[in-house]
């Protein structure tokens, strides 16, 4: 499983960040999680609210930090 969490770097993007990487971990879930934080990628991509959530490609979350717990029930497909 590919995890990306995109956004500016801004303090809800680096937070969501760090939550998706503890839900891998508590999860027990195989993935690779990468930040991606270059404006011209996102601007590329046509995301226009951030931070988002892309598992394998599709968008999970977008614009919310939800709790650790929940992304794990969302990275799990419950």
């Amino acid at each position: 499983m590919k995890i990306e969490v995109i956004g500016s770097g801004c303090a809800k993007c680096r937070l969501l960040f760090e939550r998706v990487k503890e839900a891998v971990k508590r999860g027990n879930i195989n993935a690779t999680v990468e930040y991606i934080t270059d404006i011209n990628e996102i601007i590329e991509r046509g995301i226009m609210i951030s931070p988002v959530v892309l598992v394998d490609g599709e968008v999970k979350l977008s614009g919310i930090v939800p709790p650790v717990d929940e992304i794990v029930s969302i990275l799990k497909g419950e």
